[in-house]
């Protein structure tokens, strides 16, 4: 198995994927995802990373020291509606629990400055179509550079049967202050039916990374480095929520030149 690839775990006790700096060979992002039954929870310390909660599916209560409880989320699947999500800044502790079945995605990076805890509602998500023809998506931004935080970006993406995503391929990990930020990046990825498949390459432009990966429902493909894209076959429509970090929090990205005019396309 490719080393950027994370296959999802059996359902039980604890994360079905996850994600640290130690296993994925980086510096900026922890990445889980729990499968939470009716009362099961997750405790989340006070300690110097900052999160975003994404409730996936179903619903939770999130609880937050100083700011209180509320109940989030009530989609059926990721491809059903628009997310909600809680921000808590580093040094807060908060308790997620289970409201039925539920999903949830735990997305951390290093915490730092002034932040306190609020709730990303989906009516506050302003919903994108990106690119043309076969190559468009849905995107639904949850956490990017508009919202406050330290670190993260947190960005949902739907991809139609048949269709490319993160597409043309673009990179973002070199540090320049007009064109391109250095950011790390998880794919966690869901597909209706799940029972199908989609395809990932990530490559750089000197040859010495190229990997095409096949993922399943539920996989995590990171991407440290590189160019990349995304392609669902026929018949099956793509989920990823993508987490991103680095040492400046903004989304900056440049394409492959060999595919660059497919912008105009």
């Amino acid at each position: 198995m490719s080393s950027l690839l994370i296959a999802s775990t059996a359902a039980g006790p604890g994360p079905s994927v996850r994600v640290t700096p130690a296993s994925a060979g980086w510096t900026y992002i922890w990445f889980e995802v729990h499968a939470l039954g009716p009362g099961q929870r997750i405790e989340l310390p006070a300690d110097a990373l900052e999160r975003c909660v994404v409730v996936l599916s179903g619903t939770v209560g999130v609880a937050v020291a100083g700011w209180g409880r509320r109940e989030i989320g009530g989609r059926a699947t990721p491809f059903d509606g628009l997310p909600a999500a809680v921000y808590l800044p580093q040094a807060t502790a908060g308790q997620v629990t289970g409201v039925g079945e539920a999903e949830v995605a735990i997305c951390k990076a290093p915490g730092g400055g002034e932040h306190t805890p609020y709730a990303i509602e989906p009516e506050d998500i302003a919903v994108e179509l990106r690119g043309t023809a076969t190559m468009q998506r849905r995107v639904h931004p949850i956490l990017m550079a508009d919202r406050p935080a330290h670190s993260l970006l947190v960005v949902e993406v739907l991809t139609p049967p048949g269709h490319w995503s993160s597409y043309p391929p673009h990179k973002h990990d070199r540090a320049d202050q007009r064109t391109e930020t250095q950011l790390e990046e998880t794919y966690y990825h869901r597909i209706s039916p799940p029972t199908g498949f989609g395809v990932q390459r990530v490559y750089s432009r000197e040859g010495d990374l190229d990997e095409t990966l096949t993922f399943r429902d539920r996989d995590v493909v990171l991407v440290p480095r590189g160019y990349h894209a995304v392609a669902m076959p026929p018949g099956y429509a793509g989920y990823y929520l993508n987490v991103m970090a680095g040492p400046r929090r903004e989304w900056r990205v440049v394409d492959d030149p060999a595919h660059a005019w497919l912008r105009a396309w």
